[in-house]
């Protein structure tokens, strides 16, 4: 337990506990950064007066004198739009092993179904466990008695049971926003005994799909010899942690309010004319990961644009042009530039082969959008292509969905996204067979309005019944119903 004497004057019946704060330093001040899923998660903070236990982002030398980052001169953030937020300080040493080796060169390939392999350093792990107990005792010292802990994803796995053992008087959710691997895969993990009881230090364990749940379950059973039944899992000390699917989504209304701005519809337009009025536009838009196979699409567009058989390099435009939207990330990781070669490569290769001057048939766009900047990109495709490799959700998905209130529009989608179990109306696809890919965009091209009409109905009835506020409310609403067991 929290020694009264310890905790501060004001604690909180919620506290988000996640790798980063959601806010970024814009001049000389903080704000809190953009996107649905920050927003919703705010609005339900602000709406319970909780707080956000978090990493601002910057680091210090290992004497904590935090020399780096070009943040000495901002003080770290304590409030910012009326949400309390609490910094958890990382030092250099903290974030290479904890988020660089572990998190990212570890844990996230692995739970990718290693498409990549990881790699396991003990001297990194124990920094991890180490930045994990720093978490945890942060947000245990700010949630009030019989208040709510949320802990998100696979950073903080250890999280759950350091707060448990500190505060046993309070109700702790975890939520995972990437795959949860299958057995045979986690079971490399040298550390895969304390990941499993980290987690189940939770009352309620979220998962983006039932089959990461199932997975879980499977899990302690196969290596804690826990009791399973009905969707939880007995631990030693007599609880019982609930294990379910929460598939997180998007702001609906928010997506829906900026496709209706005349000004962005014609920004939309303008993006058309600008790329010579193709006859069908393609869009991609993912972050610079190897795991969203940006390649796999490409690779397929090329393919597609050889079997159609046009004169491209001879036209005074394409009638068949894709835009592709890359944003940067971990860059310094070597398997992240190799990705970044890979395509840069094929976009000239396609180019090199299918463009006329003036006119390429893949526009390359390696940098950050706002939301208010994709939502034309958005209305100006005719074909939406999502091909991860393994995703836990994709977002995007839904957005370009949302974004499509004309009713009109297709989308590609991988059946390794989350996403690919909500939207079944989807042109769905194996994204390693490179002829099923190319087979979908050349369905795509040859779609009748009224079948796209019908499907981008039923992908919209889905996306709007279960926006992020919905899944933000039923998380909590689900941990607030396991029973106490102070």
């Amino acid at each position: 337990m929290v020694d009264d004497a310890t905790r501060p004057e004001q604690q909180h019946g919620l506290v988000v506990v996640a790798n980063r704060l959601p806010i970024q330093r814009v001049g000389d001040q903080w704000q809190t950064s953009p996107g649905g899923l920050v927003r919703a998660l705010l609005g339900v903070v602000r709406a319970q007066h909780g707080a956000w236990v978090g990493w601002a982002g910057d680091t210090g030398s290992d004497d904590d004198s935090r020399e780096l980052g070009g943040m000495t001169d901002l003080p770290q953030p304590e409030e910012v739009e009326g949400i309390e937020f609490v910094p958890v300080p990382l030092t250099d040493s903290e974030f290479l092993h904890y988020y660089e080796r572990i998190s990212n060169d570890a844990l996230w390939p692995l739970f990718h179904d290693a498409i990549r392999e990881s790699h396991f350093d003990p001297e990194s792990w124990s920094v991890y466990r180490d930045v994990n107990r720093k978490f945890a005792d942060a947000a245990a010292e700010q949630v009030a008695p019989g208040g709510i802990a949320w802990v998100h994803d696979y950073h903080l796995m250890l999280v759950p049971a350091m707060i448990r053992e500190r505060r046993p008087d309070i109700r702790i959710g975890f939520f995972l926003h990437i795959p949860f691997p299958p057995q045979e895969l986690f079971m490399r993990m040298p550390w895969r005994d304390e990941v499993l009881l980290g987690l189940l230090g939770a009352d309620l364990v979220g998962f983006q799909r039932p089959v990461g749940a199932e997975n879980f379950v499977a899990l302690a059973k196969r290596l804690l010899n826990a009791d399973t039944a009905d969707d939880t899992v007995l631990t030693d000390d007599g609880r019982r942690v609930v294990v379910g699917a929460f598939p997180v989504s998007i702001d609906v209304a928010e997506i829906e309010e900026l496709a209706s701005r005349p000004e962005l519809q014609t920004k939309a337009k303008e993006i058309r004319r600008r790329l010579g009025d193709p006859d069908a536009v393609f869009l991609g838009v993912d972050r610079l990961d190897y795991t969203k196979g940006i390649d796999l699409r490409l690779a397929s567009f090329g393919q597609l644009l050889e079997a159609r058989g046009q004169p491209w390099a001879d036209a005074d435009n394409a009638p068949i042009v894709m835009i592709q939207v890359a944003v940067p990330g971990r860059e310094g990781v070597e398997s992240y530039v190799e990705e970044r070669h890979r395509v840069e490569q094929l976009v000239g290769d396609i180019n090199g082969g299918y463009a006329s001057i003036g006119h390429p048939v893949v526009h390359y766009l390696r940098r950050s959008f706002s939301l208010a900047d994709l939502v034309p990109l958005y209305l100006a495709a005719d074909v939406m292509v999502v091909t991860p490799r393994r995703d836990g959700m994709n977002l995007v998905a839904k957005e370009f969905v949302a974004a499509h209130v004309d009713g009109r529009g297709i989308l590609i989608l991988s059946e390794f996204a989350g996403a690919a179990g909500e939207l079944i109306d989807a042109v769905q696809v194996n994204a390693y067979d490179p002829d099923a890919l190319v087979s979908a965009m050349n369905a795509a091209l040859e779609m009748s309005p009224d079948e796209q009409a019908r499907r981008m109905a039923s992908l919209r009835d889905v996306v709007t019944a279960h926006d992020v506020h919905e899944w933000a409310e039923s998380f909590l609403a689900a941990v607030t119903e396991v029973p106490s067991h102070a």
